[in-house]
């Protein structure tokens, strides 16, 4: 199958400069953003990853919002990340041109950056929203060529060593044990994987999986969460 990347690490001066996200109330213990319809939004045949992830933070609200693959394309080529952006380029870009769908335009809250390394502090993050982050992805794509039947929700993420070759966008959409997060995706845990291991639900070209939290932080090198989400014009 194939599955394209895109994503490039946003410039050290706006890391360092960028408001980090500190959350007011404690997180629930567990928590899925998981929308029922779902696409690959061009990133099967791009490099828009950094656009395919805002289409699935839309897709979260309530009710949901389903942007089209053509309108994200769309958007990607107009704004120059169909072959690859920076997550904070398009950060920016969508608080003040969004997704024009039905009359309505959809954007961005303003961007925090959130310390991913701090699993509170990550939990409250994504008790906010989804958490776009940025990951080096051969590791993840080989967990993903290896299923037989995909795009599929709850495939598993384990294992990763350290990588820090950043090239791919992806958005943390829950957190909780693993057999929590395996049940809200009505697949059962794999032998072999602990049942006692803190993960978070992950969603990337299609699909939403579980990576156990050690994996996760093997390969995220950049996480930002919007607030709010959307905001509808």
């Amino acid at each position: 199958m194939k599955l394209m990347r895109g994503a490039k690490p946003s410039p050290r001066h706006r890391l360092a400069a960028a408001t980090p996200h500190v959350g007011a109330l404690p997180p629930p213990s567990q928590l899925l953003w998981l929308p029922r319809q779902l696409s690959m939004w061009g990133n099967a045949t791009y490099g828009d990853c950094t656009v395919a992830e805002e289409a699935f933070a839309k897709a979260t609200s309530a009710p949901e919002i389903f942007i089209p693959d053509d309108v994200v394309i769309a958007w990607a080529e107009a704004n120059g990340a169909i072959d690859g952006d920076t997550l904070i380029d398009v950060l920016d870009k969508m608080q003040t041109i969004g997704f024009d769908q039905d009359g309505h335009k959809y954007l961005d809250g303003a961007p925090l950056s959130v310390n991913w390394f701090d699993r509170q502090g990550l939990m409250a993050a994504i008790a906010q929203g989804p958490v776009k982050i940025a990951v080096a992805a051969d590791q993840l794509e080989s967990t993903i060529q290896k299923l037989s039947v995909f795009p599929h929700n709850g495939w598993f993420a384990t294992g990763y060593t350290l990588d820090v070759k950043l090239d791919h966008c992806t958005s943390l959409c829950g957190y909780g044990p693993v057999p929590w997060l395996a049940a809200q995706m009505g697949v059962p845990v794999p032998a072999g994987v602990d049942g006692a291991t803190f993960a978070f639900a992950m969603f990337t070209w299609g699909s939403v999986g579980i990576i156990d939290e050690p994996s996760m932080l093997a390969i995220t090198g950049e996480a930002w969460v919007r607030t709010p989400t959307t905001i509808i014009k």
